[in-house]
């Protein structure tokens, strides 16, 4: 079933739309949460969860690309549990791994939201990344949003660890000088 029929279904609440986005977008959700939550358990519940939110979402919205809005969900559901579990061993310390590579980009949040709306920065790193080449892009991505382990990236693109690691390194050292150029950052952090 193509996206805009299941939003269709949102939009006239016929619960078959549930069914149709699990079906769909199901394993992306979950491998997401998974990465995340590292806890089978917990991650089926916040694809669970994803699934009312949409249905409470839908409408007033009408997401053109239903699967990035569900896996924006999912994401933000696997952080606040993961935050609510106060916890950073679950998830084989994936996400830390993540929030530490960024962290040489936004050294802290207090300073970013100092200087800048989070929107705006949201915005500005979104254009970033649609400026980026396809497999610089897709790599970013795979790692910052949908939080996969490097080995998992280089395996699906057919790279090496190493490169895969090499490609994100120089990816954030752009991000940070183009943060820095544009104000959002301090050089000296």
């Amino acid at each position: 079933m193509q996206d805009r029929e299941i939003v269709s279904l949102y939009w006239k609440r016929n619960q078959e739309a549930i069914i149709q986005s699990e079906k769909k977008y199901g394993s992306c959700c979950f491998a997401i949460a998974h990465n995340i939550l590292g806890c089978i358990e917990d991650s089926q519940e916040c694809v669970s969860d994803t699934w009312l939110h949409a249905w409470n979402a839908i409408p007033p919205k009408k997401p053109e690309k239903l699967g990035i809005f569900l896996s924006k969900i999912t994401r933000n559901l696997s952080l606040n549990r993961l935050r609510d579990l106060h916890t950073q061993k679950r998830g084989g310390g994936e996400i830390v791994l993540v929030l530490e590579e960024l962290a040489e980009c936004i050294a802290s949040s207090e300073n970013v939201e100092a200087q800048l709306e989070a929107k705006e920065l949201g915005e500005f790193i979104r254009r970033f990344v649609r400026k980026l080449p396809d497999r610089e892009r897709n790599i970013f991505v795979r790692r910052y949003f949908y939080t996969d382990p490097v080995a998992d990236i280089a395996k699906r693109y057919g790279l090496t660890e190493n490169n895969v690691m090499v490609t994100l390194s120089r990816t954030r050292k752009k991000l940070r000088t183009l943060l820095i150029k544009e104000g959002f950052l301090n050089e000296c952090i």
